[in-house]
């Protein structure tokens, strides 16, 4: 009998401050890696045939996925922990001992593993994968055929020169009815030119924006479409930066797609109101943007000055004339940050009045410049992983203890998501003439309403989903994780150096699009 490799590609949840692992009845945004992983795996290697199974773990309400961690001789498994951040690594670590355990190959990929030092996790049975998937994960299958990976993937180079990406192959119908809408994430393009000490995309992705075809977007868009998605999530970090954005959107134009789309742009699509109105017209019904403060100064000691809240009226403005939401993330707890600083925060944004808001803490992510300037000042006072996630004050603060803070983050969502508010947004859903009108305002009503909901139980309203599942805890596989990793907690770990040939790959466009 010949043998067949099982391929299972798996986004990892997290653990709760309660200790559960966090699953949803039903989620709001599917992950992308997974379909992207899905789609660039090939049918067989050399005479292998390759059976995929593709699992985000936030929405499965059973573990009926467990079994397929287990291997057999004529059925070897690689298990792909996938989009792992450092909120997740735990789980991922975890899930990776449960497989070694029962016989099969692990691979653990995403932001923590590629910004983060896991030397000292290497050599026990889990291989670290550095780098874009593009670049290693042929040859990761291959190994996997041949029955032994190697510890790491990736050491060298970090990204593609130029993206060769796949046409996605779109979830099951099945899949699909796990999220409130049938939707699917899609990346145009990755990268972003800007230096937010806060953030960990310019180590994951680097700062040149490199597109994807045409061709390959438009194929993925038409596949989708006929598999049952309704709702596309552009999760291109600046969407208002990629080169080809507007000729995309002028192709799904004229080929009269009709899929309802929202994208991230950063806080200069304010002076762009000709890619709004063909964002409008293409389908586009939200547009998230991360304005995180109104105070320049705290902007400029976060070196994210290409924000000028001056523009920020503007992006409202060019957004409610074309019939788009416009979602503004905000950061509370800058090092800046009192409490009548975030009070004052919170008026200028009501009297702003985006469509929505959302509202985190900020956070030291592993990896990040302010993460390394944080621990370096003996700031940082979390010791576990599972709080980096911007829920949860995980550094001391000169003017805000934790229980202080967590009590302002979630009194913004209740003094923004306002009855005034919710009212307001279904007078602006019905002044323009788009279609679904009765649709969104619904959906404007029930979002409001469910923010207040979400806060009132201490739940962020951005957590993932709707009606929590308790299937299984950390508790569960602690002593696992001790006996594979010698640990109960993993350690705070180093930022890993960006490889030479991408540091000098970076400074090909270090001086592009930083001014604000």
């Amino acid at each position: 009998m010949s043998k067949t490799l099982q391929v299972v590609i798996l986004k990892p949840s997290k653990y709760a401050v309660d200790g559960v692992v966090e699953r949803f009845q039903r989620g709001f945004m599917p992950n992308s890696t997974v379909p992207y992983m899905r789609s660039l795996t090939p049918k067989q290697v050399g005479e292998t045939p390759i059976e995929v199974h593709a699992i985000d773990e936030y929405v499965h309400t059973d573990l009926d996925y467990l079994p397929l961690l287990q291997a057999t001789r004529q059925r070897p498994t690689l298990l792909a922990l996938v989009g792992v951040q450092s909120h997740q690594f735990h789980r991922a670590l975890d899930l990776a001992a449960l497989a070694r355990a029962q016989g099969c190959q692990v691979v653990i990929g995403g932001p923590h593993v590629m910004t983060c030092d896991t030397s000292s996790l290497q050599g026990r049975g889990v291989s670290f994968a550095l780098a874009e998937a593009e670049l290693i994960w042929a040859h990761i299958i291959r190994d996997a055929s041949d029955g032994e990976l190697q510890p790491v993937y990736g050491r060298e180079q970090r990204w593609q020169d130029e993206l060769d990406a796949p046409v996605i192959v779109p979830p099951t119908r099945t899949d699909l009815r796990r999220y409130v809408m049938p939707m699917l994430g899609l990346y145009p393009a990755r990268g972003c030119p800007f230096l937010c000490n806060f953030c960990s995309v310019i180590k994951i992705a680097g700062r040149k924006i490199r597109s994807q075809s045409i061709d390959t977007t438009l194929e993925s868009l038409r596949q989708a479409k006929a598999a049952g998605v309704r709702t596309i999530m552009f999760t291109s970090d600046n969407f208002n930066k990629y080169p080809e954005a507007e000729t995309l959107l002028n192709a799904m134009i004229d080929e009269r797609l009709d899929l309802s789309f929202f994208v991230q742009c950063d806080t200069q699509i304010a002076r762009q109101e000709h890619l709004v109105e063909r964002l409008a017209r293409a389908g586009c019904f939200q547009m998230f943007v991360g304005v995180e403060s109104f105070n320049r100064q705290t902007l400029l000691a976060a070196q994210k000055g290409q924000n000028r809240p001056e523009t920020y009226r503007d992006i409202v403005r060019l957004c409610r004339a074309h019939g788009i939401s416009s979602h503004f993330s905000n950061i509370i707890g800058f090092p800046q940050d009192d409490e009548q600083a975030v009070r004052e925060h919170l008026g200028v944004l009501r009297e702003l009045s985006p469509t929505w808001a959302s509202f985190y803490i900020l956070c030291p992510i592993p990896g990040t410049e302010q993460y390394d300037d944080f621990r370096a000042q003996g700031l940082i006072t979390e010791r576990n992983l599972d709080r980096f996630d911007t829920t949860c004050l995980t550094w001391r603060h000169p003017n805000f203890t934790p229980e202080r803070l967590s009590f302002l983050l979630f009194d913004s969502y209740r003094q923004f998501f306002s009855l005034g508010h919710a009212l307001q947004n279904v007078k602006d859903e019905t002044r323009v003439n788009r279609p679904g009108l009765v649709r969104r305002a619904v959906g404007s009503l029930a979002m409001s309403l469910f923010s207040r909901y979400s806060v009132a139980r201490q739940r962020h309203p951005m957590s993932g989903g709707i009606r929590r599942v308790r299937l299984d805890r950390a508790d569960d596989y602690l002593r696992l994780r001790q006996q594979t990793y010698g640990f109960a907690l993993a350690p705070l770990p180093e930022s890993l150096p960006v490889p030479v040939a991408e540091i000098d790959r970076s400074r090909s466009v270090s001086a592009v699009l930083t001014k604000g």
